[in-house]
């Protein structure tokens, strides 16, 4: 076919094509599809307005892009598929409302121009108000100041109320003899309670090396595991319950608090300890495995005689670990989730150290004189208008309480997880001191529970809750397994104590599930500085409640004649 005979077809087919459109211009009015003719005209891949249209249309019929040639819709499939979900469209739309958007800005500063070429000298343009979240300004440091200045003023006019109406209270003997047990309990039965502990600690150890040692068998291995670490949560319990006479509530307190810490730090020795087991175990199958002896296991001669560069140190293996020097040391460190190798730090920093000795003796001095100065007559004020089930006397004495105990709850923050935690690390060179993260930018509940507490947070999630959903349970349910275990100790580490079985703390550990709920729907529906104001909230209002309600019953059970005759006067 020679050249003039193809370009006498290409005319003949751009005169057909022509004859088509025009055909199909003439129906549009009947079909109704102008706007859509128009639309495919301009592009080929078509625009933003039409793609719902041509997503639904069936047929390909009478749609010619703007040369005039028939579309087929099965070449721009991916494109349509792409819009359709909100990729390819999503940028397209961006584009062209940054063209938009671009256009205004230049429109407004032609007009703020001309505005201002104008005789009359004009002051205005367009802005909001700094209180309005538009506006950009962020800086509110004076607001800031004006409030902890009114807070202090607050705070100093309650401590002037509370010397003027009760007196100095304070009185270092009287915290001597509470902390030391004096006119309490008989004996030492707290010391020797947690002395009891080597018993349990020893016993976890010498399961541990059966098990490495192929002496006991995994399941007769794991069941004495858990029946000692559940007889360590439960000892004090019947103990104290069998022989509270013979216990000082301090002494009782110091107590479950051991015990709690022994019981998380065993469950996570021995759970790691399988996790190593079984990595051991697959890398060295047993019929092929020597026996281990006793002295290899003591000696840590099982890694053989590899060549080892003498500039990195050597890290403990599997089952080189299983020592009282090991167990000893963890049960020590400012950590409740066990490894084989902690991170180390070369030196003790002496001035370090003695800044935080110094703030725990310090600021252990000045909690327990906000006890004495201004809790305790606060909580006794509120004996009466609580089992009296006064509402509004009763609020009252529980903001009044709630000012002191969140400044003493506060400072044991500070005592504990930075001046106690960091001083036990750098005389242990433990390296990693991550005991807390901004907890007051919390903008819901769970945020508070997973930055407030890092050693128990890293706890529940290394050894509860990433177990649970491995098991299949959904993330839902393994959080509130987690809040359950929670709620366990804390009310474990008031009402045995006490010997005041009663289920506050437990009801409000669990009350944080629902109003983590809430505190999430408040954070997206009114912004995170609202869901942050509900943080705080629970914190202040909640503990004192608390307090209030454990004190009332602590004096029922223990104190009913007395609390009668106190009644009858009152009323």
């Amino acid at each position: 076919m020679t050249t003039k005979d193809q370009k006498e077809q290409k005319l003949a087919a751009t005169a057909a094509a022509s004859t088509t459109t025009s055909t199909v211009t003439a129906q549009q009015p009947k079909n109704g599809g102008v706007g859509i003719m128009k639309r495919l005209r301009r592009s080929a891949s078509a625009t933003e307005h039409n793609l719902s249209g041509l997503r639904n249309r069936k047929s390909t019929q009478n749609l010619f892009d703007q040369h005039g040639q028939p579309i087929d819709l099965r070449q721009y499939r991916k494109v349509l598929d792409k819009d359709e979900n909100g990729n390819g469209g999503e940028k397209k739309l961006r584009y062209r409302r940054t063209q938009s958007v671009t256009r205004a800005e230049e429109i407004t500063t032609k007009e703020e121009k001309q505005r201002k070429a104008q005789p009359d000298k004009p002051c205005h343009r367009p802005r909001d108000s700094l209180f309005s979240w538009s506006s950009g300004f962020t800086n509110f440091t004076g607001l800031v100041n004006w409030g902890f200045l009114l807070l202090c003023i607050g705070g100093l006019r309650l401590g002037l109320e509370n010397l003027l109406k009760y007196g100095v209270r304070i009185n270092p003997l009287d915290w001597y003899f509470f902390l030391s047990g004096h006119n309490e309990g008989e004996g030492h039965t707290s010391l020797l309670l947690i002395l009891y502990s080597m018993v349990h600690i020893s016993l976890c150890l010498a399961v541990e090396k059966g098990l490495a040692m192929e002496i006991i068998s995994e399941g007769l291995g794991m069941f004495i595991q858990i029946t000692n670490i559940i007889v360590v949560v439960a000892l004090p319990v019947v103990i104290i319950h069998l022989k509270g006479h013979a216990f000082s509530l301090m002494g009782a307190t110091t107590v479950c608090f051991f015990y709690s810490v022994l019981f998380l730090k065993l469950w996570s020795y021995v759970q790691t300890n399988m996790w190593c087991r079984q990595t051991y175990y697959q890398r060295n199958p047993r019929e092929r495995r020597p026996s281990i002896t006793l002295a290899e296991l003591k000696n840590g001669q099982l890694d053989g005689g590899d060549a080892h560069d003498e500039a990195i140190p050597k890290l403990v293996q599997y089952p080189d670990n299983l020592s009282y020097k090991d167990i000893l040391y963890f049960l020590c460190a400012p950590t409740l989730c066990y490894e084989l190798n902690f991170p180390r730090t070369m030196r003790v920093r002496k001035r370090f150290l003695l800044k935080r000795l110094m703030e725990v003796i310090v600021g252990v001095n000045m909690v327990m004189a906000l006890f004495q100065q201004w809790i305790i007559p606060s909580v006794r004020n509120s004996l009466i208008p609580f089992s009296n089930m006064d509402v509004a006397l009763a609020t009252e004495r529980l903001l009044k309480l709630a000012l002191p105990n969140h400044l003493v709850w506060l400072c044991f923050f500070y005592l504990m997880f930075h001046s106690f935690l960091n001083a036990v690390g750098e005389l242990l060179n433990f390296a990693d001191r991550n005991f807390y993260c901004d907890w007051w930018n919390a903008n819901n509940i769970d945020t508070f529970w997973r930055t407030w507490n890092m050693p128990v947070h890293r706890w529940c999630v290394r050894h509860l809750y990433i177990p649970v959903v491995q098991m299949g349970y959904s993330s839902r349910q393994a959080s509130t397994i987690v809040f359950l275990i929670s709620a366990f100790f804390h009310e474990y580490l008031v009402s045995v104590p006490l010997q005041t079985y009663k289920i506050w703390a437990f009801l409000g550990m669990m009350g944080q599930v629902p109003l983590s709920a809430v505190s999430k729907y408040v954070e997206r529906r009114l912004g995170p500085r609202t869901g942050n104001i509900i943080v705080w909230a629970s914190i202040i209002l909640g503990q004192p409640l608390c307090i209030m309600a454990y004190y009332h019953d602590y004096v029922v059970t223990h104190f009913q004649t007395a609390f009668n005759s106190t009644m009858n006067q009152s009323s």
